[in-house]
């Protein structure tokens, strides 16, 4: 694959996997509006690995942790901030998990990726995002997160397998309805996209795999690096941007680029 589509990939999915504004309706615009071959499931994979490997960087005490309580909440035991942290996490991942199955092997997933989709979900979720964040109390903690919260949040996760929802968009809106602040909304939302990023990741990989040749597996590396420094890029802009700016300026861009692809793709 050429270099400089390698490079539009890896852009685009690390800046916009954990901004709210959809990674996969962007990835999928990519080829449907400047004529591209499509990337593939392999170089999807890859870009994916990037961006886990960011998250894991950004938020590593939060990670440690879970992983510490790994073996307490495999024992039986959810005593620990840790193994609290994992269950609530698996919670969280269970409905896009059997939804993502669902619509993968029924390829309902592949019906869903045109224009007129991206651009619908981009105008409405933008707007959802809009009303949770202004209307949304701040009455909650991201350090205490139990486990009603992080099957809600779960939910609100699931749609974002919709091309254009956004997955850091949707759960970012969940957490603000259930009354976290900007940034723990935001910390929560991160934290979700890791065993949601792995297991597609798996999902994916397993298929493609044993397809994979030496120039392949070269796109792969490439793409997962580019993708790996702009995420983290992203994520921290992000995270540092909400400290004194509300969802805002990216509900203005989600309905700006909605309107115009609805205008695209009915003309």
């Amino acid at each position: 694959m050429p270099i400089l589509h390698l490079l539009l990939v890896a852009i685009i999915q690390g800046l916009t996997e954990f901004l709210p504004v959809s990674s996969s309706g962007h990835l999928i615009l990519l080829p449907g509006l400047t004529g591209m071959a499509d990337q593939g499931q392999l170089i999807d994979v890859a870009v994916h690995v990037g961006t886990l490997g960011a998250v894991v960087i950004y938020f590593w005490s939060d990670v440690k942790t879970g992983l510490l309580g790994l073996p307490r909440l495999i024992a039986g035991h959810v005593d620990t901030p840790g193994a609290k942290l994992a269950l609530a996490l698996i919670v969280a991942t269970i409905p896009a998990i059997l939804c993502g199955a669902i619509l993968h092997f029924t390829g309902l997933s592949d019906a869903l990726r045109s224009v007129a989709v991206i651009g619908w979900t981009m105008l409405i979720f933008g707007v959802v995002l809009y009303w949770a964040d202004q209307t949304g109390a701040t009455t909650k903690s991201g350090n205490a997160w139990p486990l009603r919260d992080a099957l809600i949040m779960g939910l609100w996760q699931a749609v974002s397998l919709i091309p254009g929802t956004s997955r850091s968009g949707i759960t970012i809106t969940g957490a603000r309805r259930l009354g976290y602040g900007r940034e723990d909304a935001a910390r929560l939302a991160m934290l979700m996209s890791i065993p949601t990023i792995l297991a597609s990741g798996i999902l994916l990989g397993a298929e493609v795999a044993l397809d994979a040749d030496t120039a392949a597996i070269r796109d792969c590396a490439i793409a997962a690096g580019l993708s790996f420094f702009s995420a983290l890029l992203a994520l921290a802009l992000m995270m540092r941007l909400l400290r004194s700016i509300s969802f805002t300026p990216y509900v203005i861009y989600r309905i700006a680029l909605g309107i115009a692809l609805l205008i695209y793709a009915y003309a």
